[in-house]
């Protein structure tokens, strides 16, 4: 019945009389909805399936300073963007014949800026610009800047448990990819943080907005969108692309592809499927992937403080898998069932 993880719905017409409401409404009978069952291992399924997405996230931090062109910021987050959404785009029309209508097209642009446009090209400046994994350890402030977010526009209170997983899991993430002896570069701090709150407003919002009919069609325009504004910024700043070999383009391939086009699907299903406080916490999974695949690829050694950080941060994405409240979505839901009916 509802696109939530739900097993089973039980249905109970319940008579009211006209005198128990309010005078402008008809006698109806109100639709009483519970859920019984099998709500939190479905949950746990989707968070694991938008786990996906950020662990793919952390190996891009691999890929752009080993196989792509180096101080090319902008040339790597137009690369990123474009053929995925292509891809998914062409998909939406051809099999789905689903294109953004009216309305649909202003919030599409200014997801596709928040999530893709500003975010992208921002995050991979601080990539370039911060050494030792500093840019990673920014991103551990996204359930924090998601949770102040969520109160600010959808008015949701910030529970005192969200509010410590947060500050644990960026602690965590903190002592994992900062490394000691690591110089601090401001501008690429200011570049990361940025990235990070353009990203967060994109995680409310997509939330908040009413979700498109067709989502992958959907994804797959505000990638088209963020490619449109970075594609002359690329020209404008950085000039001609340079020639790419075949390494480099099995790494664009596989970063716009997999890391971006399938990875952002799986992301944007569970933002509207799980717990405000969920995705973010998941998304502190990049930072610490990334991490991982340093030290076992580029042979970077991990000191007692970082094992500890890892394991603080593990805990947090852990708790946030499988513990937390009702599905926001199922509950949205269920409340205009009874507003209707009323």
């Amino acid at each position: 019945m509802f696109d939530d993880p739900v097993d089973r719905v039980l249905l109970h017409a319940t008579n009211t009389t006209a005198e128990s409401c309010h005078t402008k409404y008809l006698h109806v009978k109100l639709l009483d909805v519970k859920i019984i069952s099998g709500r939190g291992s479905a949950v746990s399924l989707v968070a694991l399936a938008t786990l996906l997405a950020p662990v793919s996230w952390g190996t891009t931090y691999v890929i752009i300073t080993e196989l792509l062109p180096d101080g090319r910021p902008l040339l790597v987050a137009c690369l990123r963007v474009l053929p995925a959404g292509l891809a998914l785009a062409g998909y939406g029309l051809v099999a789905q014949r689903w294109r953004p209508q009216r309305t649909e097209w202003l919030r599409i642009g200014a997801l596709g800026l928040l999530n893709f446009g500003l975010f992208f090209p921002l995050l991979i400046l601080a990539i370039y610009r911060l050494p030792g994994g500093v840019a990673a350890s920014v991103g551990g402030i996204q359930p924090l800047l998601v949770a102040g977010i969520s109160y600010l526009v959808r008015r949701e209170p910030i529970a005192t448990r969200s509010a410590v997983i947060g500050v644990l899991a960026a602690l965590g993430v903190g002592l994992v990819v900062v490394r000691p002896g690591a110089t601090v570069d401001w501008l690429g701090v200011a570049a990361a943080v940025a990235a990070n709150l353009s990203f967060a407003i994109g995680v409310v919002l997509t939330r908040t907005w009413p979700t498109p009919e067709h989502k992958v069609a959907a994804t797959g325009w505000q990638l088209l969108i963020a490619a449109a504004v970075i594609a002359p910024l690329t020209a404008i700043v950085e000039g001609p692309p340079p020639r790419l070999d075949s390494i480099e383009l099995a790494g664009f391939a596989y970063l716009s592809l997999l890391a971006t086009g399938g990875a952002f699907i799986l992301w944007f299903r569970g933002i509207r499927m799980l717990p405000t406080q969920a995705p973010p916490v998941l998304g502190l999974a990049a930072p610490i992937t990334g991490a991982i695949l340093g030290w076992v690829i580029l042979s970077e050694n991990l000191t007692i403080i970082q094992i500890l950080g890892f394991l603080t941060t593990i805990g947090a994405i852990t708790y946030a898998t499988t513990h937390g409240s009702k599905p926001a979505s199922a509950r949205s839901r269920i409340e205009d069932r009874h507003t209707r009916a009323a």
